[in-house]
Parts: C-alpha cells; sequence; structure tokens
C-alpha cells in the first residue's frame, strides 16, 4: 500500500476508484467500502484510493473544544487498511484553509485535475466541503459534467444500528467492549509501553503493568475494571484491567491504565505492549481500607478467569 502526504507527490495511480473521509477505526462500514472500491477497481483495472485526513477535522476547527479521542492512531489506522487489501492512501494535512474549499472546488480542483477520478464510492450521508455541500445528490450532478462515476454505499446495520465512529466511541467511553467490537470487527486495543509506578498493587498481592498510552489522542475505554489480554512480545496473556484514579488509595491523582497478569512474573519495564479489552467487570469503587479492596480483587480475578473458562485459581 503507498502513501502520499502531498497530492504534489501522487503519482503512477491507474484509474482511480476514489472513496474520501477519516475513517477512524476502519470499522465494518468502513471495511465495506473498502472492499467496494478494491471491487470496483478490479472491474476497470484501476486502483483502489482512500482520499484521507490527518489530523482529524474536528481537531483543526474546534482546538479548543473538540475533546476528541480516536478510536486509532494513524499508525493502526494505515496497517488496518493495508490488511485489508487498499492499494493508496492519499493524507493530506486538514488545515483551516482546506476547510474553505467548496465540494465543486474540491471535485474540480482535486479530484479531477490532479487525480483523474474514474470512480468515486461514497457512503450514503457523507458530506464534505465547505458548508457541507457536497451531497450525493450535488455529486451526481457534477459527475455527468466531470465524466466519473459515482457510487452510493447504504448503510452497514448491525443489531439495528447504523455502524458509525461516534458510536463505537460512545460504548467505548461507556464501558460497552462487547458492542465496540461488534462494530470494528475486533477487539477494542490500547497500545503502550510499561513505565514505572507507584507499585501501591504489590503490597496487596495483585503487582500490575502501568500503561503509558504511544498516543495520547487514543480513547481509553471508561473507569471501571476489564477483563483484557495482555500482548507481551508477541504472546497474550490473560489478566484485568483498572482504568482510573484509585480512589481507595489516593483519588487525586490522574487516570491510570494497569493491568494484572495473570500467572506471570517477570520484569517488563520498558516494553511495548497491547491491551485488548473483552468485557467490563465493574464500575470503579473507592474502599473503605485496602482489606476491602483486596477482597475486591480476588472476586475481580474469579470473575475474568470465569470468562476466560479459567474457573480455578
Amino acid at each position: 500500500m503507498r502513501v502520499f502526504r502531498n497530492l504534489s507527490d501522487v503519482k503512477g495511480i491507474k484509474n482511480p476508484v476514489i472513496t474520501i473521509g477519516t475513517f477512524d477505526g476502519v470499522h465494518l462500514g468502513h471495511q465495506k467500502i473498502i472492499a467496494q472500491i478494491n471491487d470496483e477497481a478490479n472491474k476497470i483495472e484501476g486502483e483502489s484510493v482512500l482520499f484521507t485526513f490527518y489530523p482529524h477535522p474536528r481537531m483543526v476547527l474546534y482546538p479548543e473544544s473538540h475533546n476528541l479521542k480516536l478510536i486509532q492512531t494513524q499508525a493502526e489506522k494505515l496497517s488496518k487498511l493495508e490488511k485489508l487489501g487498499l492499494q493508496n492512501v492519499i493524507e493530506i494535512p486538514f488545515t483551516f484553509e482546506f476547510s474553505r474549499l467548496s465540494a465543486l472546488e474540491f471535485v474540480r480542483n482535486i479530484l479531477v485535475n490532479a487525480l483523474n477520478v474514474k470512480k468515486l464510492v461514497i457512503g450514503y450521508d457523507h458530506q464534505f466541503g465547505k458548508n457541507r455541500e457536497g451531497t450525493i445528490a450535488f455529486l451526481n450532478s457534477v459527475s455527468r459534467t466531470y465524466d466519473f462515476e459515482v457510487i452510493e454505499i447504504p448503510p452497514l446495520v448491525v443489531d439495528d444500528l447504523n455502524i458509525s465512529s461516534t458510536k463505537i466511541r460512545d460504548a467505548i467511553k461507556s464501558g460497552n467492549l462487547e458492542k465496540a467490537a461488534s462494530f470494528l470487527g475486533e477487539k477494542y486495543f490500547l497500545c503502550g509501553k510499561v513505565v514505572t509506578g507507584k507499585q501501591l498493587g504489590r503490597t496487596i498481592g495483585f503487582p500490575t503493568a502501568n500503561i503509558q498510552l504511544t498516543e495520547n489522542y487514543k480513547l481509553a475505554p471508561g473507569k471501571g475494571v476489564y477483563a483484557v489480554e495482555i500482548e507481551i512480545d508477541g504472546i497474550k496473556h490473560e489478566g484485568m484491567a483498572n482504568i482510573g484514579r484509585r480512589p481507595t488509595v489516593n483519588e487525586n491523582e490522574d487516570e491510570t491504565i494497569e493491568v494484572h497478569v495473570f500467572d506471570f512474573n517477570r520484569d517488563i519495564y520498558d516494553k511495548n505492549v497491547t491491551v485488548f479489552f473483552y468485557k467490563k467487570i465493574r464500575e470503579e469503587i473507592k474502599f473503605e481500607n485496602k482489606e476491602a479492596l483486596k477482597n475486591q480483587l480476588y472476586q475481580d480475578e474469579k470473575s475474568v478467569r470465569y470468562i476466560f473458562n479459567r474457573t480455578s485459581l
């Protein structure tokens, strides 16, 4: 898969079949579109192209108020797109000036003149350009002038809900990791490095790996305890994660992501790991003392082991 980060660098794309969007999460709806453009490209001996942006438009247009966390880092997004067989990504820096392009200017100057688009594959509700005037109806009207085909993709429905990145973010924030996984087509995960924490877990028999996220704009699930797998040196281990401020020991500290790995006793400081989230076990609770916390953690471990079909301690 080729990645272009400047329009002037784009060369040699034969009969481009293009789709447009931020594609945060590359969820099942996005995957349906990628499959479609790959198929359409094959029909005309062309190449599939995603025209996307970085940073996310909301981060540029509303820098003080967007509070946006993303489902994927850019590296994770590109890796997933490549696995789907996409041939080209054009990742244009999104700026305020770019946002002022009218839909007609975008189609004429970029899609037609710069890229020579042959087919444009667009989700049923996609809008682009200044004032979001680039609708399906608009595209159908100008495509006749500029001689390219517009193909509309209907919504992909899971559990009677239209899939969207916003709905996935809401599911992750609320701790509904099963719903997020059903929309993404895979377990939600976080990547990071194991860093030194306060090592309080060791004092109650539950040592944890403190995870520092690779990118701070990646969305972490809401506060609580989760059944997880953690991948260390290419091997997955079962465990339980706590996300929150650990109110029993210090409620004023910053939010942390900690993983207690079952049946594991190795030094993994400074290692890069991936944490896969399966299910939320409970909300974060402030206990009366460390002994009450320790008793609850034993119950949490039993619950998580049961989820992974390992009922013995």
